[in-house]
């Protein structure tokens, strides 16, 4: 049995779970095409413009020529399996990122060699910090006009405050690019046209000096961050490459540097390289720290298979620790859920134990067990069965009827609840209907799967119309989702013009406002008497004994941080309590026009309590109606979302965009000039864009694009305050 666990083990270690991020049209999608035929898993190179990759298989993909949906393949190079992840390059997908990013232990993220460090980028960077992910760079498109590895590495450091580590220096320069220099191996791989794979070469001689010097740097830069790499370029002026390989993969796990590579994916240039990079430098199952939760939806005081614990779910410190082990009690989180021909597919990554065909299993959000009946190792929308998956493996398996993206699956004798992706709000809604009356249950029943398989959209309806609202977190998420569902279900919606969702906030506030709680209707009645200090939460003056923040914050902070003063046991602590959660409620609706509240500090000072009448329930609709009437009665101002707008233009069109800009209510912070164009950055509120891609393309004569990130929310003009 224990040589079983040790070889169970030793496999894990020729496992990498990774993603391959990039802002869109960087060429992420061809990478991952080019590393399916290297690997021999495909045996034609896909092209985007053809529509015949396998990660971009639907339809909507095909039609737009972007990745929407994650899509996961598995691949062998030099005996190691990849599990690979190609991810959205598009903002409003950003969700489907971060659920990518929860599961995956490292990866390769696509840079432009051309336009460098481009918004998105930046955008998916921040998010693989957030979960801590060890990435390698590929900078792409070196064959292009304008390309240029020292800008795109100069940009990685300014723009993204990180080490890179280039280890490789390209052979030719644009349309001449024919391979590189591996600087670690002080050798020349280059590519010629109808060949399949690099030819091995000395290293030309007029790039001798610029290798040399390359090489020298790329030392030194080892040597600051490592310690064993220092002391062998102490010792001798130069770091060995062994030293060198094992230096190289100790920095991109801990995140201290990237190592940064270059080639053409479209030319299948570079490639091989990459796969090697990724098996060298980026970590296994094995490297990462084990997974944490908390048992039973309960921390264990810190105590898990006999050793402590010190970080859970909701940052926690007391909780479960799993390690990477097939004998270990079984674990794995939902990162998404599809519907397909043959059944609803579970996509999941296993952290610990095994699971097999019949197995059952437990789904702790909703307390139910579920039956796996088949196990299916994933390649986009192909799927190849299985008798099992083990601790490490990213799988889909068919049985589970009610687990969504952030269910955790666990063995039903040692239960387990995993941290959940993270989950960001709507911005933007549409109101849908049925064209025709008898399609409304259907249309009900297809918008409620189109939620389950993708949490980041949310249906409600709106209670003064009675409409059917669909929100997301973009104009295209929703283009999107709305023709999933004519598509798949075939249905004749129609569909409003999309709303953005706005917030209100605090200008100014009151001190002591008084509320008195009073319900007499025959047997015990409610009393409570609370005394409310009400302000921004930017506003930090005053003290404060006990405090506790809550929700996702757009304004300086937290939705509410609530505070309690009162002294002399005035006022309970459980009655504190449901004071503050009370307040909580009253945030749903804002008095300008019912959006949500944010940004409010509320610090209980004083109150009284009646010997019969008091309650946590008579407290809670206290704190609800006093921070009511409070708002009513303060300073407030509308806030509407914002994003950063990137807008590429020829330089003969600059007037035209910039003019359209401002007319958008838009501030422009940055001008640059680049391979004969002109790359603008604005900040637009959102509710501005909507149609502004046909608008752009008409001022540019179908020359110039533009990309959008989120950048909060600012107050919306011509709203008065009150």
């Amino acid at each position: 049995m224990r040589t079983d666990r040790h070889r169970s083990l030793s496999a894990l270690t020729g496992v990498r779970n990774l993603g391959i991020l990039a802002h869109v049209d960087a060429g992420k999608t061809t990478v991952t095409e080019r590393i399916l035929y290297a690997t021999g898993t495909t045996y034609k190179r896909g092209e985007v413009h053809n529509g015949d990759t396998v990660t971009d298989f639907d339809s909507q993909e095909r039609d737009r020529g972007i990745t929407i949906f994650a899509a996961a393949v598995s691949c062998t190079w030099r005996d190691h399996r990849i599990n690979l992840i190609d991810t959205p390059g598009h903002v409003d997908f950003s969700a489907e990122v971060d659920r990518s990013l929860r599961v995956l232990d490292g990866a390769v993220v696509v840079f432009d060699g051309v336009a460098g460090v481009e918004p998105q980028t930046e955008s998916v960077w921040r998010q693989a910090d957030r979960y801590g992910v060890p990435r390698i760079a590929f900078v792409n498109k070196l064959d292009r006009a304008g390309a240029d590895l020292a800008a795109a590495v100069a940009a990685i450091r300014e723009r993204l405050g990180v080490v890179p580590l280039v280890v490789q220096v390209p052979i030719g320069r644009e349309d001449g690019f024919t391979g590189v220099v591996d600087l670690v191996r002080q050798r020349s791989l280059v590519w010629v046209d109808g060949r399949e794979t690099f030819a091995e070469e000395p290293v030309p001689d007029d790039l001798r000096h610029d290798v040399d010097r390359c090489r020298r740097q790329l030392d030194e830069a080892v040597a600051e961050l490592h310690p064993a790499a220092l002391e062998e370029y102490c010792a001798s002026g130069t770091v060995g490459t062994p030293t060198l390989v094992a230096a190289l993969r100790d920095i991109t796990r801990t995140g201290a540097g990237v190592v940064v590579l270059c080639g053409s994916a479209y030319r299948n240039r570079g490639v091989e390289p990459l796969l090697d990079a990724v098996v060298d430098y980026l970590p296994s199952p094995l490297d990462v720290p084990p997974v944490r939760g908390v048992a039973d939806g309960r921390p264990t005081n810190g105590v898990a298979d006999g050793r402590p614990t010190d970080g859970g779910v909701d940052g926690r410190t007391d909780g479960v620790v799993r390690a990477a082990d097939p004998a270990a009690p079984f674990a794995a989180l939902v990162f998404k859920v599809t519907s397909t021909a043959s059944g609803r597919l579970t996509a999941l990554r296993v952290y610990s134990g095994t699971v097999e065909k019949g197995a059952v299993v437990l789904d702790t959000a909703t307390g139910r067990t579920e039956r796996i009946s088949r196990v299916l190792r994933l390649r986009a929308d192909q799927h190849d069965e299985v008798d099992r998956a083990v601790a490490g493996d990213i799988v889909a398996v068919i049985g589970p009827k009610g687990s969504r993206a952030g269910s955790t699956l666990c063995d039903p004798g040692a239960p387990l609840v995993l941290e959940p992706p993270a989950t960001a709000d709507p911005v933007v809604s549409v109101a849908v209907e049925a064209r025709r009356g008898i399609d409304t249950d259907k249309l009900a029943t297809a918008l409620s799967r189109l939620v389950e398989e993708d949490p980041s959209l949310a249906v409600r309806t709106d209670p003064e119309t009675g409409q059917t609202v669909l929100s997301g977190m973009g104009e295209l998420h929703l283009e999107v989702a709305v023709e999933k569902v004519r598509r798949d279900h075939r249905l004749a919606i129609a569909v409003g013009r999309p709303r953005v969702a706005y917030r209100e906030t605090l200008v100014r506030g009151v001190s002591g406002f008084t509320y008195r709680h009073v319900k007499q209707d025959g047997g015990a009645g409610q009393y409570a008497h609370v005394v409310l200090d009400v302000a921004p939460v930017a506003d930090r003056s005053g003290g404060a004994t006990t405090a506790e923040a809550t929700g996702g914050g757009d304004v300086g902070g937290a939705d509410l941080v609530f505070a309690s003063t009162v002294v002399g046991g005035r006022v309970p602590a459980e009655y504190a309590r449901a004071v503050a959660a009370g307040c909580r409620d009253a945030l749903a609706e804002g008095p300008l026009g019912g959006h949500p509240v944010v940004g409010v500090r509320v610090t209980l000072t004083d109150g009284a309590t009646h010997v019969k009448d008091s309650s946590e329930l008579a407290f809670r609709t206290a704190g609800r109606l006093a921070l009511r009437a409070a708002l009513a009665a303060s300073e407030m101002v509308l806030l509407e979302p914002v994003v950063e707008v990137t807008v590429t233009a020829p330089e003969d069109s600059v007037g035209a965009v910039l003019g359209d800009v401002a007319a958008r209510r838009g501030r422009v912070t940055g001008s640059t000039t680049r391979a004969g164009t002109v790359v603008v950055t604005a900040t637009v509120p959102l509710a501005e864009l909507f149609g502004y891609a046909t608008r752009l393309r008409s001022r540019t004569q179908g020359r110039g694009g533009f990309t959008t990130r989120p950048a909060g929310y600012a107050p919306a003009p011509g709203v008065p305050a009150r």
